[in-house]
This record gives C-alpha cells, structure tokens and sequence, in this order.
C-alpha cells in the first residue's frame, strides 16, 4: 500500500481530509483514529503532526504527504516538493520596531525571533547575514516588546498583529508557501495515482464547464474569447445556422466571459461545476 501522511490538526487538516475525500480516498471518522487503511485503493493513511510529516517521508518511514512548504523547508528533510496544492497560503517576513529597520543588513548580529529557526537561519546564510535566532514555539510578535529579540520573522497576513506590537515590515519576502505534496527521493509505486487524483481535484476547483449556443459565422470570435483548456467543443444543431459550444472555463474568469459571449451573440449560456477531471 502507498503509505501517506496526512495533518491530523491545524489549518493544514481540513483542507487536506477534503481533497483527498473528492479524489475518491477514505477518510477518518473518528478524529481519534492515527491511521485508516483503504485497500480499495492500495493506501494507507497516517494522522501526524504537520510539523512530523517532512521527517517520516524524508526518512523513507512514510512514501507521501501533504504539508506545508514552509514546514518542508524548515525541516531540513531530504523529502521534496512534488506538488504545490493550492491552500493554506501564507507570506513569511521580517518585522522589527517602526523606524528602526530599513533592510537585512540592519539585522546583523542582532537577535530574531522566529518559529522556523531552520527556515529563516537558511535564508539569511544565502543572504549573507549573520544573526541570532531566537526559536518560539509560538506568538513571536510579542518578542521584541518582551526584550526576548530585537526582530522577528513570521507569517504575515494582514500585518494587524504586529502592527499592535509596534513593529512594521521590512526587507525581502522570505518564502511565499503554501500547501505542498511531497515525497521521498524514489517516488513510491502509486504515487502518480495520487498525484493525478490530487490534480483532478484541483482542476475541478479552478475550472468550471461552459455551454452556450452561438451563430455558426462568429464561432471563431467565441473561441477566441473562451478558447478553452484544449479547444472548445461544437456540435450541429437542427438549425443549420447555429452551433452548440461546449468549454472550459477558469472559475474566477466565468462571469467575464459569460458576458462577453452574450455581447457576441451566444444565448442559452449555462454553466456546470465540474467534480472531478484528468487532463
């Protein structure tokens, strides 16, 4: 079986149980349960830690899971990135006092709060900065007011939080992350079954089904406004003077297009979600 490690908690979890439910897995009843074996499609799955999961498949313990970049790099496992999964992002920055901070040459052998030690100790090592890390398990913004460190780094959203600390943002972005499939250095039998699965998923969130009837002189100018994954399909209609178009269209551009076409001349234009795909 394709042993896989899933995040048992955390803003990881849940995205991750869903995806692999609507790509046709088992999930866990009980939230309780460590492990759920689904022979039906030769897995196995492991509720871990989503900080543990980048050491066990890096250890070849586990073939495949689903983490966070961030946690896959400050791991300093062997695993690797096989798929960015397209949730749970977030933004890692460099924070310090209002005014104090202009760029990471400021932060030279001064002290950093952080929770990715490994991560952020990584990136000033190619940046050529030498500074402290501080390592916190948590709530680093209140570092610097504590006297713990003269910066941090961490996620950084909105800025709120430190902004009601007294700290503001500077220097480069440190990573920009987001969910990840990984896996060990030999890729493990089933795993391209996986990984097409979790892309199907995927495709059937960006992507939204398009019909519409259209005169058949302006088929060329509605491809051109919806052309499509591929090409967009056309069927004959009983008046020989229109066709049935049927495309894929990007959810987030859907509404766009719609209204375009109709200012073309299409009519009838209906939309259907899409539950599954392989492409």
């Amino acid at each position: 079986m394709l042993r896989i490690a899933v995040p048992n908690k955390g803003a990881l979890a849940d995205t991750a149980a869903q995806m692999l439910g609507e790509a046709g897995y088992r999930l866990r009843r009980d939230p309780k349960e460590l492990t759920v074996s689904d022979p039906r499609n030769d897995a196995e799955f492991f509720y871990l830690r989503p900080r543990d999961i980048a050491t066990y498949v890096g250890s070849g313990a586990l073939d495949v899971g689903i983490t966070g970049r961030d946690l896959l790099l400050d791991s300093g496992s062997p695993a690797v990135e096989v798929a960015a999964l397209d949730f749970a992002s977030s933004t890692f920055r460099f924070a310090g006092p209002a005014g104090r901070f202009t760029g990471l040459d400021d932060l030279r052998g001064l002290r950093v709060a952080t929770s990715y030690t490994g991560l952020v100790g990584a990136f000033l090592e190619r940046e050529g900065v030498e500074a402290d890390l501080v390592h916190l398990d948590g709530a680093v913004e209140t570092a610097v007011r504590l006297g713990v460190a003269d910066a941090v780094a961490d996620v950084v959203e909105t800025g709120t939080t430190l902004r009601a600390q007294g700290l503001e943002i500077f220097g480069p972005v440190i990573l920009e992350s987001t969910a990840v499939l990984i896996s060990g250095a030999a890729r493990a039998d089933g795993m391209e079954v996986l990984e097409r699965r979790l892309n199907g998923v995927l495709v059937a969130r960006r992507w939204v089904m398009v019909d519409y009837d259209i005169p058949r002189h302006l088929l060329d100018e509605a491809a051109a406004v919806a052309p499509g994954y591929e090409s967009p399909t056309v069927t004959s209609l009983h008046d020989p003077q229109w066709a049935a178009v049927r495309v894929l269209v990007r959810r987030t551009e859907m509404n766009l297009i719609m209204d375009r076409l109709y200012a073309l001349g299409a009519r009838a234009i209906f939309v259907t979600p899409i539950h599954a795909a392989r492409l």
